[in-house]
C-alpha cells in the first residue's frame, strides 16, 4: 500500500454493525509512500497514527496515482 499526503484512505468495517470510515493522510511516516501514516478521521476529526491493514482502501487524489510525491 502505497498513500500521499491529501490521499484517503477507506477503512472497511469488518465486523456486522461497523460502518465504513475514511481518513485523510496528513503525513507519511514511512518510505516511498508506505506506512505509517498519520491520519485525520472524517466523522469525528480525531488523528491517528496508522498502518493500514488488508480492510483498507487508497483513494488517492487526482494526479497522484502514479506514485509518492517527493
Amino acid at each position: 500500500m502505497q498513500a500521499n499526503v491529501g490521499d484517503t484512505l477507506l477503512v472497511h468495517g469488518r465486523t456486522v454493525g461497523h460502518h465504513d470510515r475514511t481518513a485523510s493522510v496528513l503525513q507519511v511516516l514511512g518510505e516511498n509512500g508506505l506506512p505509517p501514516y498519520r491520519v485525520k478521521f472524517e466523522d469525528d476529526g480525531h488523528e491517528a497514527l496508522m498502518s493500514p491493514g488488508p480492510d483498507t482502501v487508497v483513494r488517492h487524489r487526482p494526479g497522484t496515482e502514479a506514485g509518492p510525491i517527493f
